[in-house]
């Protein structure tokens, strides 16, 4: 342990280099050092025990790192909580400050007040705390600490296995023991790994001899959480490697009762053949077929009503099982292993895929010892159809000779069609497919030379040598990159204009646009560039297009115009762009819903607000009937349902002896002009906005070339260099880093994973799993 500060001089000066290494202040940190307290780069603060080491480490800043190891800090200082700089950039996934710590040779075995060493800040579901994990134990990391609570770093990963598969797979190559357990609740990490439902794990764990029968404080076996989560896969490995399918816990369940539950029909039936008692109560007095049948589960209560049924039959005196436990496991056992038996029967293989009784019984007793010869003998017996006709290969894994056919695990899973079946599945009824509505290629025109249509843009980037030159070090001058004479020209690459809007490339679109490309411009989606940087919540991009001129109330195929989008998006800042910039507040869609309709289905309470407080009219009705208020009450929360009722409650109400007024008649009007006028407007709404040329009149054209004899042209001595290519100014690495902050504002962290939902799928997709969990409750 390093000195704590504690007196108020040494905390002045400790707490002066903490602000300096925030400051990234090299010149003051080295003078403090030079001319404080000895040893004071290694003092921590008296509050959290945080030294300047653990500052550098947790903001990630490489080299502040390094400079503060080159002073002297020691990569093992503790904080009060006793962690080390390794274990606080290991929580947090820093991974290159981790790895120069760990070249200064931090203590990879050091533990916290808690028992627990670094490798326990790796557990989480990142490519980069995974890479934090192997360099640990690169540098010594214990892969079989425990904490002071007696829970072992391997159980640890394996609670969350499914997340962190790579990791717990990587710690028992490392070492880790198998058999690790918790002290406290008796739990091992073949039960979480089993409960997690990985099953490479599980191979692993049982390959390396994990005891497959131990139960935990309350019986629970890994059996158990195999069959609570349905993991079929699991439970042929538990029982491939002799687990007990029949251990009752301390709640009377069996893992047949956990399988019955969960309504899991194959694990029922598997269950069931593997030896569990089907007719065992558990403290509720209740059967694996009456909680089936609670459940609602019809294949799982028949396959186990099935199962008693055979049991019964067995019972009987004088009847003999066909399918023992012991034939039952060797079959399961050696479909696991099937690649390892099948490469050692290949050295006895007579040609012709099968091979003698005597070679077959040997192979497999010298690989396996619970199956003896003469039961081995046996079943080789079963499969020779004629006196030496040997034992087939194929034959003895598919296990149909020496066991029932409902027995084998073929028989599991999905059942395979007949062929019967398919042409019967022909002859009915004829379904349609839903049409996508997209404008045909032959409307868009055609370039000159013979390139894609007009909504494909050719993407502009810097072609350059990243030898010299990058986003945070770009040329000076146009004329200083002349990378671009030695290097091979990339040639041009067309991308989707909507693709280039949503991933914010505003190079691109603005070379698109001086090259005479509409700024409204549709894809054959009908989908504008603004709709789609609406949609997307992309505001610099909006910015960019509504000072280029597009279009605020441009309509695709749903009559859907931008504020539609961005208010289905749920961007505030953008809606009111949008509106100061001339955007129809009530523009209707094709089903007449409006603005307010679509920001009321993302449930974002700002922006109905603002759209109220400037006037959108909430009493329109969608072509189903349905207003604001009743799209409020199936969408939205009750904030906004209080919002449109405090609306609705201010209105004027008419006087008492006012008749309302009734509608107008409609007039009378012939069919015809009627239809004509509404294909009239539609066909005006897709078409599809006309590019715009520039005739360049060709160099070797007669008439060109005596205009420039007659303008003097010749006479002239320009000296102008046009360089070949000019770089073009790119965000540093700061103004992305800076980008990226700003959309987590925008979106949350939520945003930087893959799984990310904007605000109307994220809401339906809350709403319909609350739904759904109140079904199951």
């Amino acid at each position: 342990n390093m000195a704590l500060a504690d007196k108020r001089l040494e905390n002045l000066q400790i707490y002066k280099v903490l602000q300096c290494v925030r400051n990234k202040d090299k010149k003051q940190i080295e003078k403090l050092i030079r001319l404080g307290y000895p040893e004071l780069i290694n003092f921590t603060d008296p509050v959290n025990g945080n030294s300047a080491l653990h500052l550098a480490s947790v903001s990630n800043d490489i080299d502040m790192v390094s400079f503060l190891l080159s002073l002297g800090a020691h990569p093992d200082v503790q904080d009060k909580m006793g962690c080390t700089p390794t274990m606080r950039a290991a929580e947090l996934g820093h991974e290159l400050s981790m790895e120069i710590l760990a070249k200064a040779k931090a203590d990879m075995t050091i533990v916290d007040n808690e028992g627990k060493g670094v490798l326990f800040y790796c557990i989480l579901p990142t490519k980069r705390h995974y890479r934090c994990a192997l360099i640990a134990l690169e540098h010594g990391a214990d892969v079989n600490n425990s904490t002071c609570e007696g829970k072992p770093i391997f159980l640890r990963a394996c609670e969350e296995a499914h997340d962190v598969k790579d990791v717990c797979l990587t710690f028992l190559e490392k070492g880790a023991n198998p058999n690790a357990i918790n002290a406290s609740t008796g739990r091992t990490a073949l039960m979480e790994a089993s409960r997690e439902g990985v099953t490479e794990l599980v191979r692993g764990i049982l390959e390396r001899g994990g005891d497959v029968n131990a139960f935990d404080n309350d019986r629970h076996h890994a059996a158990h959480f195999a069959a609570k989560g349905g993991f079929f896969d699991i439970l042929k490995l538990l029982f491939a490697y002799d687990g007990d399918m029949g251990l009752i816990a301390m709640n009377g369940n069996t893992p047949l009762h956990y399988a019955a539950m969960g309504g899991f029909t194959d694990c029922c039936k598997y269950i069931a053949q593997r030896g569990c008692d089907l007719k065992w109560k558990n403290l509720e007095h209740k059967t694996p077929r009456n909680l089936a049948k609670e459940g609602g589960f019809k294949g799982a209560s028949k396959e186990i009503r099935r199962a008693e049924q055979i049991a019964n039959k067995l019972a009987r005196p004088g009847v003999k099982n066909p399918n023992p436990r012991l034939f039952l496991r060797l079959h399961d056992w050696s479909t696991e292993h099937e690649t390892f038996l099948r490469e050692a029967f290949s050295f006895v293989d007579r040609g012709d895929g099968t091979v003698t009784k005597e070679d077959f019984v040997l192979t497999l007793e010298e690989r396996q010892d619970f199956v003896n010869s003469e039961q081995l003998a046996a079943i080789a017996q079963m499969h020779e159809k004629v006196r030496g006709g040997g034992v087939d290969i194929n034959e003895f894994f598919k296990g149909t000779r020496y066991l029932s056919k409902s027995y084998v695990l073929g028989s599991f899973g999905p059942k395979k069609k007949k062929k019967g079946m398919a042409k019967r599945a022909r002859m009915g009824k004829f379904v349609l497919p839903l049409p996508i509505c997209i404008i045909p290629d032959h409307v868009f025109p055609r370039r000159s030379d013979g390139g894609p249509p007009y909504y494909m843009i050719e993407t502009y980037k810097n072609v350059t040598d990243c030898n010299r030159f990058n986003r945070d070090h770009p040329p000076e001058h146009p004329i200083q990159d002349d990378s671009a004479w030695y290097i091979d020209d990339p040639g041009r690459v067309f991308s989707n204009i909507n693709f280039a809007t949503k991933a914010g490339d505003l190079a691109s679109l603005k070379k698109a646009f001086e090259s005479g490309i509409p700024v409204d411009m549709k894809d054959n989606y009908y989908k504008t560039p603004l709709m789609t940087a609406c949609a997307t919540g992309n505001i610099d991009a909006v910015k960019f297009l509504l000072e280029k001129g597009a279009n605020v109330n441009a309509t695709d195929n749903f009559l859907w115009t931008p504020l539609h989008f961005a208010c289905h998006a749920g961007q505030q800042d953008i809606v009111e762009l949008l509106v100061k910039s001339g955007a129809v507040v009530d523009a209707l869609s094709l089903n007449n819903s409006t603005p307010l309709s679509r920001a009321i289905e993302s449930c974002r309470l700002d922006t109905v607000k603002y759209l109220l407080d400037i006037g959108a009219k909430f009493q329109l009705e969608n072509r189903k009937g349905h207003s604001a208020m009743d799209v409020a009450k199936a969408y939205a929360d009750s904030r906004i349902i209080g919002l449109i009722k405090e609306k609705l409650d201010n209105l004027p109400k008419p006087a008492e002896n006012q008749k309302p007024k009734g509608k107008p008649p409609p007039k009378a009007k012939t069919e015809g002009p009627e239809i004509k006028k509404e294909e009239e407007t539609l066909s005006a709404m897709y078409t599809v906005p006309a590019i715009v040329e520039d005739k360049k009149m060709r160099k070797d054209n007669v008439v060109y070339l005596n205009s420039l004899i007659t303008s003097g042209y010749t006479k002239k001595v320009d000296i102008t260099f046009i360089p070949q290519r000019i770089w073009s100014p790119e965000a540093t690495t700061a103004e992305l880093i800076r980008m990226r902050e700003l959309r987590r504002e925008r979106f949350t962290y939520e945003v930087d994973f893959e799984d990310f939902m904007m605000p109307f799928q994220k809401h339906i997709t809350e709403r319909a799993q609350a739904v759904e969990a109140s079904f199951k409750t």
